[in-house]
This record gives C-alpha cells, sequence and structure tokens, in this order.
C-alpha cells in the first residue's frame, strides 16, 4: 500500500509542480511515449542481458515484495520458535528416532503441519530438517559449534541468493540516467537534422529531447531506486527467522535451560514482530 502512495505522491509532486510553475504537458506527453520506449526497452534489454532466467523471475519477485512487504508475521516468529522448540525437545526426551520420521517427511509430519504457513517457506523447512538430520546421523555426538557454523553457512547462501535480484535492481537504477542521456542525445541529432526549421518547431524538439533526460532521472532516483532499497529492507526483515531456528537448535544442543533457550531466539527478532518473552514461555509449556 505505502509503495503505490508513495508512487503516487512522486508523480503528483513533479508533474504538479511542473503545471504550477506554467510548464507545458503538451510538450512532456507527446514525448513520453517514444522517450519510454527508448529508454524502458533499453534498461529491459540490458537487463535481460545481464541476468538468467531464474535471476528475472527473481527480480520480479523482488518488485512484489515492495508492494507485499515482508513474508513472516509476527505469528510465523511464534510459530516457528514453538516448532522448533518442539522438535528439539522430542530429540532430547525421546531420542533420535522419534525425530527422523518428522523431518524426512516434513509434509507428512504432525508437528510439521501444525504450522501450515511455515511449511510454504521451504528454505525455512529446509533449514530445520537438514540440521535437525545431521544431529539424528550422528546420534547427538555433534559439537553445538559445529552446527552453528553449518547453519551459518546455509544461512549466509540464502541470504546471498536472496540479495541478487536486489543488486540487479540497484544496477538498473544506477544506469537509468545514462539511458535517459542515451535518449536525449538521439533528440538532439534529430533536432540537428531540422536545424533549417523555424525556432517554435526546433523549441519544441530540444523540449522533447530533454524529456529524455528527465524521465532516466525520474525513474532512477524516484521509482526503481527506492524500489531496489525497499526490496533490501523486505528481504533483511524476512531473513532474522532463520537466525531464530538457529539461536534454538544451537542452545538447545548445548544444554542451556529453556528460558535461555527462548530469549536466544526472541532477542533477534525486530521489534515489531518480537513476541513477549512471557508470550513465548507459555506458549511453550502449554505444548
Amino acid at each position: 500500500m505505502f509503495a503505490g502512495i508513495g508512487i503516487l505522491v512522486v508523480l503528483a509532486m513533479v508533474f504538479g509542480g511542473f503545471m504550477v510553475a506554467g510548464g507545458n504537458m503538451d510538450v512532456v506527453l507527446h514525448a513520453l511515449p517514444l522517450e519510454m520506449m527508448i529508454i524502458g526497452g533499453a534498461a529491459l534489454g540490458a537487463t535481460i542481458m545481464g541476468n538468467s532466467l531464474p535471476q528475472l523471475k527473481a527480480i520480479g519477485g523482488g518488485f512484489a515484495k515492495v508492494f507485499k512487504g515482508p513474508r513472516h508475521k509476527r505469528q510465523d516468529y511464534l510459530d516457528t520458535i514453538f516448532l522448533v522448540s518442539k522438535l528439539m525437545k522430542m530429540l532430547r526426551t525421546e531420542g533420535p528416532v522419534a525425530v527422523e520420521p518428522h523431518i524426512e517427511d516434513p509434509a507428512a509430519s504432525a508437528i510439521f503441519s501444525e504450522y501450515p504457513r511455515l511449511l510454504k517457506d521451504e528454505a525455512l523447512i529446509h533449514l530445520i530438517c537438514d540440521t535437525l538430520r545431521l544431529v539424528v546421523v550422528s546420534s547427538g555426538t555433534l559439537n553445538p559449534h559445529a552446527v552453528e557454523e553449518v547453519m551459518d553457512n546455509a544461512i549466509k547462501t540464502h541470504h546471498h541468493e536472496a540479495h541478487r535480484p536486489i543488486a540487479a535492481l540497484q544496477t538498473l537504477a544506477d544506469g537509468l540516467p545514462a539511458l535517459g542521456i542515451v535518449a536525449a542525445v538521439l533528440g538532439v541529432i534529430k533536432t540537428m537534422g531540422s536545424i533549417d526549421k523555424p525556432p517554435a518547431i526546433l523549441g519544441g524538439m530540444i523540449g522533447s529531447a530533454l524529456v529524455g533526460t528527465f524521465l532516466g532521472v525520474l525513474l532512477s532516483y524516484g521509482l526503481v531506486g527506492p524500489f531496489a532499497n525497499r526490496a533490501k529492507q523486505v528481504v533483511e526483515s524476512d531473513g532474522a527467522i532463520y537466525d531464530v531456528v538457529k539461536q534454538i537448535i544451537v542452545a538447545s544442543l548445548q544444554g542451556h535451560p529453556l528460558p535461555l533457550v527462548i530469549e536466544a531466539a526472541r532477542s533477534g527478532i525486530q521489534h515489531a514482530n518480537q513476541p513477549a518473552f512471557a508470550e513465548v514461555f507459555d506458549g511453550m509449556r502449554g505444548r
């Protein structure tokens, strides 16, 4: 919602201010389709040339993130704490054999099925199951610090992949002003080919050429750049849930008491999504 509001504010203030200052929108509207074709087409072609098909789909997903916002809500963080804590409790009290069926087929697990929203996050489920699979295979003899290192690598890889489309968006934003200059130069070339025309016609042609520079800068700093920044915020916000998983597993393997395990998981959550200590503790006692 805020992304849409921001776009409307940018366009209203820029073009509204131009008209209030006495600017003629006819020149802008006349040049807009062709200038957008040149700038937008060049930007699209450069983006296609510089990225693979999966990456192009991820870039589209980056734009979608701006409008959808963070994937994980406050309840998802609570559910993650409950889910992983329940699995670690089962590992501690019933042994690896009891946990193995749940992590081998999460979709059929009675424990995982209690949290259908979490099951939709494949990366999160893989992190949980792959880590616990290591613990099960090793019969609980793994060093907690070694487990933490493995999880850090997995989270780092996931975050790196999640940030790739954001980098592509930022690259696009950085290139748009230059593409706007390309469009403007083409307009100047066209104008120079009509140098014998009356001043009124030449003025309109020069104005149309400058629309290219204007559009390149506006698209870069007014739209695509802010989109990339917001997408980065969303990715970083959603990445916090993986650290919650890591903290619970590592703290549990180290044999820490339940209150410390809760705080280790809870303390890394952003304040907007951070549940109260009592809320988590009471919820875990009731499970």
